[in-house]
This record gives C-alpha cells, structure tokens and sequence, in this order.
C-alpha cells in the first residue's frame, strides 16, 4: 500500500464515514483538477484524460470501501462535457460523462468550472503580460477593458453548473451529491513570488479574488441544488504554488514534483480527499 492512500486511510478513522452500508457506486465528474494529470500513476484507461490512481476520487473510494468507482474525469473538461463527448488529442475521445450516471448511483462527486471560466487562456494571459509589467497589473487591465470579464464568466458559468446539477440528480436520484471546490493557487496573502511563478504583483490579489468569486459561486449553487459543496481552499492555504517543494501542493509552471503544470500534485490531491473524507462523515 502507497504511503498516500495509507494516509488517506488514516483520515478516514478520523472523520468516519456516515453510519451504514459504505457507498456501492461512486461516480466521479469532473475537469482536471479531479482527474490529477501527471500525478503517478496515470491510468492506461483514461488516455488522454489523464486520471490518475492517485487522484481524490480513487482515495475516497479507497478510503470508504466503496464497491465500484467510476471515474470518468477528464483534462479540460468544461459542463458541456457532461452531455456532449470530448475531444481528446491524438483524435480520442472522451464520452459524455454522463454516460456513467445510472440510478443505482449513491455517491457522485462534482469538481467543474474552471474551464469555463478559460482557466488555461486566463494563466497564458496573466504570465505573458507580467513580463512586460511585473511590477504592474497588466492582466487585470487586459480583462476589465470593457467591463468585469471574468465576473461575467463566472456568471455565466452559474446557470451551466446549475443545470449540471440538476442532470445529476435527474439520472441518480438516489445520489449524494458533493460538489468540489478549487484548492489554493496562488498565495492567499502578499504580492506572489514573481518570477518563480511569472504573475505581476498587482495582479496576485485580483486573481486571488476572482478564485473566490468562482467557489462562492459553486457552493451556491451546489447549497441551492441540495448538494455539498467542499471547500479545499482554506485548508490548502500555506501550501500555494510559492511553496518550497514539499511544502506546495499546487505546482507551478515548473513542476517540481509530479503534476501538470498550475494543478495538485499528489499532496494536493491528499488533501482534497481528506475534505471529501470530512465532509461526507
């Protein structure tokens, strides 16, 4: 057994799971940060998904002694990838995950948003221009141009999780459903660490506050559907991509550990799991 999921365990006496039978189905939905790409080992089913053996939901359902996990997460995935297939690099594809939703279902967990915010375009953007202005807040003029941009994709974003949602519990009605939220990226206080991790100064505390707008947005939506909703940033404050390696659980543009660039690495992951852990006991 991997030093991960022995601790994963170990939480799981901490935070027992719910009194009853443990969890026969458990679906796992979700973009990338749920399906953990770089993080060892990669499964050979996921192709160019990129789910990791190592990622929460394979903790969680090892933890649980969950019957069967069905983890069908994917790199890149956006709320339209819940009813529309995906299309994968090398011209693979990836099902609608809803697809892996059936009425015996009794846990489901969520983790999608980002991508619909352009979570990738929005990294690109705020590193290109922190080289020019590193001292500035170059990205947050970029994008507040004409108006709020990236509150109005939040907003925009609300109604599509809504309705994922809702989807959810139309196709596993028995389902317990938790909706996972973003984990700490950038620092939680201060200017950044530029150019360790290439964001201006002046943008630090803007994004960090637009990841706030985002979680805000998925717990109301996950509190107006009936569902959990799991909050990984506050417990994951102190271990941001700045982090010493070892200390961080976020990797920066330049690995210093198993992960894509700008996602969990397995620690990340860890702790993801023990909030799942916590919040279903």
């Amino acid at each position: 057994m991997s030093a991960l999921l022995a601790g994963c365990l170990i939480v799981t006496l901490a935070h027992p799971a719910p009194a009853g039978a443990a969890p026969v189905r458990y679906v796992a939905l979700g973009d990338s940060y749920t399906a953990g790409p770089g993080i060892p080992h990669q499964t050979a089913e996921s192709g160019g998904c990129r789910r990791s053996d190592h990622n929460y939901p394979h903790l969680v359902a090892a933890a649980l002694g969950v019957a069967r996990l069905i983890d069908v997460s994917c790199g890149s995935a956006t709320t339209a990838h819940m009813t529309s297939p995906q299309a994968l690099p090398g011209g693979l594809t990836n099902g609608p995950q809803f697809d892996a939703l059936t009425p015996d279902v009794d846990l489901v967990t969520l983790g999608i948003g980002g991508n619909d915010i352009g979570f990738g375009e929005i990294i690109v953007t705020c590193v290109r221009l922190s080289l020019l202005l590193p001292l500035g807040a170059p990205c947050r003029h970029h994008y507040n141009r004409h108006g709020d941009e990236l509150g109005e994709r939040i907003d925009a974003t609300a109604p599509k999780v809504a309705a994922v949602l809702a989807g959810i519990r139309e196709r596993a009605p028995a389902a317990r459903i938790v909706v996972v939220g973003y984990p700490v990226i950038l620092p939680a206080a201060g200017p950044g660490c530029w150019p360790v991790m290439p964001v201006a100064v002046g943008d630090v505390a803007w994004l960090r506050g637009m990841e706030g707008r985002l979680n805000a947005m998925l717990a109301e939506e996950a509190a107006a559907a009936g569902a959990t909703f799991v909050d990984t940033y506050a417990s994951s404050v102190g271990h941001d991509v700045c982090r010493l390696p070892g200390r961080k659980w976020i990797e920066g543009l330049v690995p210093t550990a198993p992960a894509s660039p700008v996602h969990p690495n397995a620690r990340g992951m860890a702790n993801t799991a023990r909030q799942v852990l916590a919040a279903l006991s």
